[in-house]
């Protein structure tokens, strides 16, 4: 599908899709999603032959595949996420292409920010200047997108450390955490990802001569680049409380276990002297005199009682216990 953002009297206009895309002097973006090669072809035609990545070329990872220039045209591929509200963001990559003409942006899914610069663009007029102001701002929508993802899995992982941590009154299982710290690394991990992208992507638009000449485009892209400089800091702080949570749950897992074992322990010793006193009178022999008195049972009871009594006692003295 091709989306056309035109100027109009009272900022931009976006195109019905059935409408046939004309690509003239008033066009500020041209927007592909999902494109057909034919589709593709019918904008190369229309912007001069200006060659537009096939989906292929944007899901190459060289640097020299995502971040180039062509025919006046700076090419920027970045991966973007989407699906931000779930635990496990999805990453998929985006094209912008910032030409002497409109900017062509090419994808495959349905990012949140394009929805947010679609309603911006509705609202404010000043957004309706030029292709890269507009790319400007389009990348500051991805930034504050990335932003409220990040703030989603800072709250998560701020939740899962309070129960980890939390006052336990008999054992817990660990698993079901774990596997949520799993997911919550993943979705860090694509966060960075994605953060190092735009951060070279900011760096390879900045040597652009059209922002390079438009002193508030270059500001606008330094305020940019500060912005996923703080996200990425702020990510990798995450990600250490995420890493000493999975420790710190393993730590506690091995705890039980050693406690587990510690009751086990206790118990065989506890009942070892029992055992060897009952099996010194289950032995059978004709000669053993104190068995023929009355009083053999119970004292034997009662040394089987002391002797496992006594090494519980002597262990809860030691503090093992």
């Amino acid at each position: 599908m091709i989306r056309i953002h035109r100027r109009g009297e009272r900022g931009c206009r976006t195109l019905d899709p059935a409408e046939t895309p004309i690509v003239d002097a008033d066009v500020l973006w041209v927007d592909l999603v999902s494109p057909t090669r034919e589709e593709e072809l019918s904008i190369e035609a229309a912007l001069a032959g200006l060659a537009l990545p096939t989906r292929e070329e944007m899901a190459e990872l060289e640097a020299s595949s995502r971040l180039y220039r062509e025919d006046g045209a700076t090419y920027v591929t970045v991966d973007l996420l989407h699906r931000g509200d779930e635990e496990t963001p999805v990453l998929d990559p985006v094209t912008f292409v910032v030409s002497p003409g409109p900017l062509v942006t090419i994808r495959y899914f349905d990012p949140r920010p394009f929805a947010m610069m679609d309603t911006a663009l509705a609202r404010e007029d000043r957004l309706c200047a030029t292709a890269p102001a507009l790319a400007l701002h389009l990348f500051e929508m991805v930034i504050d997108r990335t932003s409220d993802v990040l703030s989603r899995s800072v709250a998560r992982v701020e939740g899962l450390g309070q129960s980890i941590f939390a006052d336990r009154s008999r054992a817990a299982s660990f698993e079901p955490f774990i596997n949520r710290l799993g997911r919550a690394r993943l979705a860090n991990a694509r966060l960075e990802q994605s953060l190092a992208g735009l951060s070279r992507a900011f760096v390879f638009l900045g040597l652009d001569e059209r922002i390079e000449t438009d002193a508030e485009a270059r500001e606008h892209l330094r305020s940019l680049v500060r912005d996923a400089r703080s996200l990425t800091d702020h990510n990798h702080a995450v990600a250490a409380s995420i890493d000493f949570q999975l420790n710190a749950a393993l730590g506690l897992i091995s705890i039980q276990q050693s406690s587990i074992i510690k009751i086990f322990s206790v118990a065989a010793v506890a009942f070892l002297p029992p055992t060897l006193i009952a099996s010194i009178y289950g032995m059978n022999f004709d000669h053993m005199p104190e068995l023929a008195q009355p009083w053999a049972y119970p004292a034997a009871l009662v040394a089987m009682g002391i002797s496992a009594v006594a090494p519980l006692a002597w262990f809860k003295r030691r503090g093992w216990l």
